[in-house]
C-alpha cells in the first residue's frame, strides 16, 4: 500500500517546470568506453511557475553547492531539517494525525479500553478538534496519555497499528487517506535536496516510530534521520529493571513502555538536533511557532550561509486554513529574514491530485460546537496553541543524558544554563508572543518523573452532593475545559472528576460559557 502511495505522489513529473541544477548523472557513450557527466534539470511538477519561495530555495542550493562560490558548503555539512505536521504533511483534518489516532484508540477501538484519565484526555482531543482550538496544557497531557495507550506493544505491533490507522479517510476531505496526506510540493523539495547531496532529517513533535512508518516509501529520508517524540523502550521481560542490570534474552522482543522521555517541540527540537546530528544545519523548514527555535538555531551564528523557510496555511479553498491567522505569521517571519512559503500562491497542488476539501467540516459526533469553522486558534497557526513542553531531565541511571517529561499537567521547568543560552537567541517579539506556562504547585513538581499522573485519592476530597455549596465557585469562560478548570482552582488537573461529580456532570467536557461550577474542597490526607 505504501509503495502504491509513493508512486502516486512521486510519479512521472511531466507537467511541471524545470530548474537547471547541479545534479550530475554519469552515462556511458555509445561506444561504451568513456564516462561523461551531463547536467540534468530537476522538474518541479507541484509548484506554480515563478513561485518566489521556490526560486529562493533553488538560488540558495545552487550557491552553496557551487565549489567556486564563497558560500560553498561541503557535502557532509549540507544538513536540512524539516518539521513534519503542517510542513510536509497535513495537520488540519481535523487535528494532528497522531492525536487523532490516539483518540481513535481510546474512544473508538473495540480492542482497547482506556482508564478514566486516558479517556478524559482523548475526549479533550476530540473537543479541541471540533473547536479548532487547543487548550493550554493539552499538548503535554496528550503526549503522556498517548504513551500509556500504546504501552507494551512491540515495535512491529505499533508499526502495524499505525499502518492500519493510516488507511482511514482523512476527516474533512474526499479522495485521501491519512497515508496520502502529504504535500507533494514539499515531497519534491526533499527529493531535490537529496539529489544535491543534502543530508535531510525529519524533526517532529510526533512519535519517532509513527513518523518512520508514515514516511516510508514517500519521503526519501533514512529511518535513522527521523527525530521525534520518544518513549522509553525495554525488553519484554525487563519489567523496569535498569538497562545496566539487564541482559537481553534470545528471541526477546523490544516493547514500548508507558514512560515519556521527551516531547520534541520548541526548544526541545534544538536540543535533539544538537545531540543526534551534532552539527548545525544550514536549512530549516517549519510552519509554526513550535518551529521558531529550530529556525533560529539554524540561521543564527552559522559558519555557513543558512536559510529558514516557513510555510503558511493561507488557502481556505483547498485546505482547512485561515488567511487572517496566516498574515501575522508571514509578517513576523519575514521580519526575521526568513522565506515564507505560501500554500495558496506557491503550491500548484496542496494535496495529491483529485483530493477535494469538503464544503463543510464534518461534525465530530458528541462534540458538536457552535464555534466558527476557524476559531481564534488552530493547531497550525496559533501564536502559541500549546504550552511549553514538559522539562527534560537526566535519566536516573543511563550513561548518557536522556531527557524526561514531567508527569504534571502544567510543567514549571527550571531553566538550565544550556536552555537559557539557546533561548537568548530567539527574537524578542517571539518571546513576547509565547507566554510562560503556569507554575506547577510544589507537591506536583515533586511528583515522580516516570509515573503517569494519578487520580486524586478519594479521601482528599470533601464529598458533596450535586448542587451543594462548596469551598469555591468558578464561572466557565470561553475556551475552558474541565481539566484546565481543575488545574486553575485546585492545582491538580486530575481533580476534574471530583468537580464533575460535585456538579452532576455526566459528560465532563460538556460545558457552557457562564456556567457556575462548584469546586470541591480538598483537605490534606491524615
Amino acid at each position: 500500500m505504501k509503495k502504491a502511495i509513493a508512486l502516486l505522489l512521486t510519479g512521472a513529473l511531466t507537467a511541471g517546470f524545470a530548474f537547471s541544477t547541479a545534479v550530475w548523472a554519469e552515462s556511458v557513450d555509445t561506444a561504451g568506453t568513456e564516462m561523461v557527466s551531463e547536467e540534468e534539470s530537476f522538474v518541479f511538477a507541484e509548484w506554480n511557475e515563478g513561485a518566489p519561495s521556490l526560486e529562493a530555495l533553488v538560488e540558495f542550493v545552487e550557491d552553496v553547492t557551487d565549489e567556486a562560490s564563497p558560500n560553498f558548503v561541503p557535502k557532509e555539512d549540507r544538513i536540512a531539517v524539516f518539521d513534519m505536521d503542517g510542513t510536509v504533511y497535513g495537520e488540519l483534518a481535523p487535528i494532528y494525525m497522531e492525536w487523532w489516532m490516539f483518540a481513535y484508540r481510546v474512544l473508538d477501538d473495540p480492542s482497547f479500553e482506556g482508564d478514566a484519565e486516558m479517556t478524559a484526555v482523548a475526549e479533550a482531543v476530540k473537543k479541541a478538534a471540533a473547536d479548532r482550538s487547543i487548550p493550554e496544557g493539552l499538548e503535554v497531557q496528550e503526549a503522556l496519555q498517548q504513551t500509556r495507550a500504546f504501552a507494551d506493544m512491540t515495535l512491529d505491533e505499533y508499526k502495524d497499528y499505525v499502518t492500519d490507522f493510516l488507511l482511514h479517510d482523512v476527516w474533512g476531505f474526499e479522495g485521501m487517506t491519512y497515508a496520502e496526506a502529504f504535500y507533494p510540493p514539499m515531497v519534491e523539495v526533499v527529493d531535490y535536496l537529496r539529489a544535491n547531496d543534502f543530508i535531510v532529517y525529519l524533526v517532529s513533535g510526533s512519535d519517532r516510530f509513527a513518523c518512520r512508518t508514515l514516511i516510508e516509501g514517500i519521503l526519501d529520508i533514512p529511518e535513522e534521520n527521523v527525530i521525534g517524540m520518544d518513549v522509553r523502550l525495554e525488553a519484554e521481560n525487563q519489567n523496569g529493571t535498569d538497562g545496566l542490570d539487564y541482559v537481553l534474552e534470545p528471541d526477546e522482543q523490544i516493547i514500548r513502555t508507558d514512560e515519556l522521555l521527551i516531547k520534541n517541540v520548541k526548544m526541545n527540537k534544538v536540543v535533539q538536533i544538537a545531540k543526534e546530528i551534532g552539527r548545525q544545519p544550514v536549512l530549516s523548514f517549519g510552519n509554526s511557532n513550535g518551529d521558531t527555535s529550530m529556525a533560529m538555531y539554524v540561521t543564527h551564528d552559522n559558519k555557513y550561509r543558512s536559510e529558514a523557510f516557513m510555510l503558511v496555511a493561507d488557502d481556505p479553498d483547498r485546505d482547512w486554513a485561515d488567511p487572517e491567522k496566516a498574515a501575522p505569521l508571514r509578517e513576523k517571519w519575514e521580519s526575521l529574514g526568513w522565506t515564507v512559503i505560501s500554500m495558496k500562491d506557491d503550491f500548484r497542488n496542496i494535496y495529491p491530485e483529485g483530493v477535494v476539501r469538503m464544503e463543510e467540516m464534518p461534525v465530530i459526533e458528541g462534540f458538536e460546537t457552535e464555534a466558527p469553522l476557524q476559531a481564534e486558534e488552530t493547531p497550525a497557526q496559533s501564536e502559541d496553541a500549546s504550552p511549553e513542553p514538559a522539562p527534560v531531565t537526566d535519566a536516573q541511571t543511563a550513561p548518557e543524558e536522556v531527557p524526561q517529561a514531567d508527569a504534571t499537567p502544567e510543567p514549571a521547568p527550571e531553566t538550565s544554563e544550556e536552555t537559557v543560552a539557546a533561548e537568548e537567541t530567539v527574537a524578542a517579539d517571539d518571546a513576547a508572543a509565547e507566554p510562560e506556562p503556569e507554575s506547577a504547585p510544589a507537591d506536583e513538581a515533586a511528583a515522580t518523573e516516570t509515573a503517569p499522573a494519578e487520580a486524586v485519592p478519594a479521601e482528599e476530597v470533601v464529598q458533596q452532593e450535586p448542587g451543594q455549596t462548596g469551598s469555591d465557585e468558578y464561572t466557565v469562560a470561553e475556551g475552558d475545559n474541565l481539566w484546565q478548570i481543575a488545574l486553575k482552582t485546585t492545582g491538580n488537573g486530575n481533580m476534574y472528576l471530583a468537580i464533575a461529580d460535585a456538579n452532576g456532570l455526566e459528560e465532563p467536557y460538556e460545558l457552557t460559557i457562564g456556567q457556575k461550577l462548584i469546586i470541591p474542597e480538598v483537605v490534606p490526607v491524615g
